[in-house]
């Protein structure tokens, strides 16, 4: 099964690579992200949802 989300933010700091012991490559990185919606009033959501992309 595969799992597919797309994010669309901006980057809160500089991603940080680093090498795993098995050569693998992994980065971290913190991604900021906006939702708004307007009923009566404006409404707006930040999430700082973290990743480990591989």
């Amino acid at each position: 099964m595969l799992n597919k989300v797309t994010l669309i933010g901006y980057l809160g700091a500089d991603p940080e690579g680093k090498m795993m012991p098995s050569g693998a490559e992994i980065v971290n990185f913190q991604l900021t992200t906006s939702q708004s919606y307007t009923d009566k009033e404006t409404h707006q959501k930040i999430k700082k949802p973290s990743g480990i992309p591989w």
